[in-house]
Order: structure tokens, then C-alpha cells, then sequence
């Protein structure tokens, strides 16, 4: 027996959740699950959690978008922008204000909170394994994320259940609907990791669409540290030759979007056709000049990531810019969860892109 279905929406998340809500309300006969609450702050900067109806007994779902720079508020006068540690804070503000009454929690939270924080090189803090026990000891079923940067940080919470989602059907789908003229073959078409992290993703994407793969690794300079990262020195390329090949870089995100470039540009002198960008998340922290400028020298012909954290309205307007659409797939993520069933061909929907795949190839 289900569990009556109760969705928050974080301010981070907002936008998703009414959408999401939308979504339910066509396909459960008009009904509205969306659970209106707020983290209102004090002057100091302080605040708290308000949740303005019950909770009681509903299996409850919570979106939050750590990466959303454009929510704000007042500390001493001054105008903050909220940070990813604003946002944690808010959703623990919010679950504690369940005050334990919630059949069941489920957090969906898209971009993992300081996932690139994982593991410990140095002396440093584990914040993302943190992050992970201090929801399961207030009470907090379970994590879904999309992409996480290394899955392997669920092993801080064995027993607790996490699920790291692709979105690698809907990126599929992007490409296939917007470009008719794609030759799926290994004469014709390679993936390529822009670094070893990314081969898991490289390899899955490759493997369903059946052509070769490639990759660069990533040579940097362990003597400095610049904004908290080792600076990279060069890209190394391995693998076959690109050349007259169309080829996809796939990535779980971009930042400042140098290295991403800085590859296409490797794979164009290479004599690569056309370049594609998956990443599961656009983070664009410094800016579009250098996108824009990449553009319009060919180095590139496309960037595609999802919608699943803020967007700059900037970037919805670039014409390299495709936005893939996932509030669909997250409403049929929570509606099988809150039906009991199994979410495997959801996490991994490698069958629904083979047949993808196999569709187009009979069309062209």
C-alpha cells in the first residue's frame, strides 16, 4: 500500500517542483502534492524551517538545488547571494521541521553537495561522506542524484539507499531529435572522456551505441595549488585517430569550461568533424565570453546539459546552448518510488536507448 505523496520544493528548486507538481496533477486526476514551506532569515543571517501543512504519514519527497546562485537574502542590510552550504543548511532546516512525522523521506538533490570533495589526498575534510551520514542520522531514506562526480562515496552510508541516476537517455534523445544527419558507426562516430574520471560514463554511452571511445589525461602540476585545484599543464590524448569522425565529450560538468575547450580544440586539430558536449551539469562559473568565442572559431558545435540546477537566462539564449528537459523524468522516478516499484530500468535505461538507437538507424 502506498503512502500518501507529498513533494517540497526548496526556493533553490522551486521552478522544478512546480512543474513536477504540474506533471502529477495530469497524471493522478487534477491532485496537487506540492507542500508549500519556506526557510525565511533573521537579520543576522540566521534562519528556519516552516513547512505549512502536515506531513504526517506521507512519503515525502524533498528537491533542492545546491547550485543555485540567484536565491538570496538580507544579512546586516546586505544582500547575499546563497551558496551550496546556504542551501544544505535549508534542507536540514526543512527535514528537521518534519519533525519525524513523515512516513518516509527521500531527498533529490541532482547535483550531489560537494561531490568533488570525495576522498582525502592530504589532510582535508571528507565534506561529501559527511554530508551523506548527516541525512541518515536525521532520519533520511533516501539520496537520489544524477551523475554523481564518483558514486563511490555512497560506501559512507552502507546501509542506507542512493541512487545515482544518468541522464543519459534524454541526452540521447536531445541529439537524435535535433541532428538528422549523424552516421551511427565506428567509421563515424567516437565518445571521448576528457579526463580518466569520466571513462565509466564514456564507456556506457559508447558500449549502447556501439563505436570506439578515446580519452585525454589530464597532466597537472602538483607543486601549486590555484583556487584549490592543481593548475593543468596539458591534455595527453589516447586513442584511435578522430579524424573525419563526429565525436561527443562527455563530462558530469562544466565549471569554468578551460579544459572542456581546450579538448575540442585538441580534437579539431586532430581533424575531428563535428564536436558534442554532454555534461549533466552547466555550471559556467566564469562566464560565457570564452564559449562564445570557441563558437564562432568552429571549435565546437553544440553543449547540451540538463535542467536539473539553476540556468542563467543568458545561456538559454546562446545559439551552442541545447537545455535538456528532466522534470518529466524525475516525476516518473518519484511516481514509481511512491508505487513501490523497482526504479533499475529508470537509473539504467540502457534497452530504451538501444531501441532509440535502432529507430534512427532505420530511419536514415
Amino acid at each position: 500500500m502506498q503512502n500518501k505523496l507529498g513533494i517540497i520544493a526548496l526556493e533553490s528548486a522551486a521552478n522544478a517542483g512546480h512543474k513536477i507538481d504540474e506533471i502529477f496533477s495530469q497524471w493522478r486526476g487534477g491532485q496537487h502534492f506540492l507542500i508549500p514551506a519556506e526557510c525565511p532569515r533573521f537579520g543576522s543571517g540566521e534562519g528556519k524551517g516552516i513547512i505549512r501543512e502536515s506531513v504526517r504519514d506521507r512519503d515525502l519527497y524533498i528537491l533542492v538545488d545546491v547550485c543555485n546562485p540567484s536565491v538570496t537574502y538580507r544579512m546586516d542590510g546586505e544582500l547575499n547571494r546563497m551558496s551550496p552550504d546556504d542551501h544544505y543548511q535549508d534542507l536540514k532546516r526543512v527535514i528537521s521541521a518534519c519533525n519525524g512525522k513523515a512516513a518516509r523521506i527521500t531527498v533529490i538533490m541532482p547535483f550531489l553537495y560537494e561531490s568533488r570533495q570525495h576522498r582525502r589526498n592530504v589532510r582535508e575534510s571528507l565534506d561529501c561522506a559527511l554530508m551523506l551520514r548527516e541525512l541518515e542520522n536525521m532520519g533520511v531514506h533516501d539520496v537520489i542524484t544524477f551523475d554523481a562526480h564518483d558514486p563511490r562515496v555512497q560506501n559512507a552510508t552502507p546501509l542506507s539507499s542512493f541512487e545515482d541516476v544518468t541522464p543519459a537517455l534524454q541526452f540521447t534523445q536531445a541529439l537524435l531529435t535535433e541532428y538528422e544527419n549523424l552516421t551511427i558507426d565506428k567509421e563515424r562516430l567516437m565518445f571521448i572522456a576528457p579526463d580518466e574520471g569520466a571513462m565509466p560514463r564514456v564507456v556506457y554511452m559508447a558500449s549502447i551505441f556501439g563505436v570506439n571511445i578515446g580519452m585525454f589525461y589530464k597532466r597537472r602540476d602538483y607543486a601549486v595549488i590555484e583556487n584549490g585545484m592543481n593548475p593543468i599543464v596539458a591534455h595527453d590524448f589516447c586513442g584511435e585517430s578522430v579524424a573525419g569522425k563526429d565525436v561527443i565529450v562527455i563530462d558530469d560538468m562544466i565549471a569554468s569550461g578551460g579544459s572542456m575547450i581546450d579538448v575540442a580544440e585538441q580534437l579539431k586539430s586532430r581533424g575531428a568533424g563535428r564536436v558534442f558536449v554532454f555534461s549533466t551539469f552547466g555550471l559556467f562559473t566564469h562566464g560565457f565570453e570564452q564559449f562564445d568565442a570557441a563558437f564562432e572559431h568552429g571549435i565546437f558545435d553544440r553543449i547540451f546539459t540538463t535542467n536539473l540546477i539553476y540556468q542563467k537566462p543568458e545561456l538559454l539564449q546562446k545559439p551552442w546552448y541545447f537545455s535538456v528537459g528532466m522534470n518529466r523524468y524525475v516525476a516518473e522516478i518519484i511516481d514509481t518510488l511512491n508505487k513501490g516499484n523497482s526504479i533499475h530500468d529508470l537509473i539504467r535505461p540502457a534497452k530504451r536507448m538501444k531501441d532509440m538507437i535502432e529507430l534512427y538507424k532505420q530511419e536514415d
